[in-house]
């Protein structure tokens, strides 16, 4: 199910949710920006485009849009992205050189006039919106990028800060701390394997800068809103993260069980 809520005066959530038996239940978000130039911040995930744009124009008529801002091309980023160029000839999309390449290899590439390049590190006016991308701490995908609002203090932090939970509240200060840190503990281990070789010095400073932009409001891909006053704790998180023991993917065996779980619940 396809749910909307307002995360911020200016800003609206477009979240669904996957339940990954034994671990737990990751929030799959997408944002609409509205303004003198709304955008979307990626466009949900494959299995759920049609639900999807059943919620989207609850909250925005798609042909309204003037970007979408492609966080990476995961399948739980792109799910309606091409019906939206398709609808909309105005809609442009924010992404990298390495994001349109991507794109170019899969069976619907981004028509050549739409995208619109923007590399961490640049800043990108947006109607009357100005967007400071960077590249977050963690992330499963080269392309990966995030931005800072300087208008409404929103960090968009794309897969990073995602967690795990027992369920998915409106708000991340709706979750325990122990539920939080472990659940963004386990996510982090999963989905940025590679956290656990980073040079210690470089990540702390790369977390630094993002806790100095000192955002109103966290916006993460797989997390509930956070308020910016809970940022200490994600970017803590993250840290200790490093020296968290690495996540032992199930076998085969493991997995015949977890489908046995679903099978018998299914059933009752």
């Amino acid at each position: 199910m396809i749910t909307t809520h307002r995360a911020a005066p200016d800003i609206d959530v477009v979240s669904s949710t996957a339940t990954i038996a034994s671990f737990g239940t990751l929030a799959i978000n997408a944002f609409v920006m509205h303004g003198d130039e709304p955008m979307l911040v990626d466009t949900g995930a494959v299995p759920d485009s049609d639900d999807f744009m059943t919620a989207l124009r609850t909250v925005i008529d798609p042909t309204d849009l003037r970007w979408i801002w492609l966080s990476h091309p995961d399948f739980d980023h792109i799910g309606s992205l091409h019906k939206l160029l398709d609808e909309n000839p105005q809609l442009h999309v924010m992404t990298t050189f390495l994001g349109m390449g991507i794109m170019g290899l899969s069976s619907t590439p981004l028509p050549p006039d739409r995208p619109r390049l923007v590399n961490p590190g640049e800043r990108v006016k947006v109607g009357n919106r100005t967007l400071r991308a960077f590249k977050p701490p963690v992330y499963d995908n080269a392309v990966t990028t995030g931005f800072f609002d300087e208008t409404s203090h929103a960090l968009f932090s794309a897969d990073c800060f995602g967690a795990l939970l027992p369920d998915i509240p409106p708000s991340a200060a709706d979750i325990s701390e122990t539920n939080l840190r472990n659940g963004q503990t386990l996510w982090v281990t999963i989905d940025s394997p590679w956290i656990h070789n980073v040079d210690r010095k470089l990540f702390t400073e790369h977390l630094g800068q993002i806790g100095g932009l000192d955002p109103e409001i966290v916006l993460s891909s797989h997390l509930p809103p956070a308020p910016g006053a809970l940022l200490n704790t994600l970017l803590d998180t993250l840290a200790k993260a490093a020296d968290a023991p690495t996540f032992d993917a199930p076998d085969h065996a493991m997995l015949e069980e977890m489908l046995a779980a679903i099978t018998t619940n299914t059933a009752h």
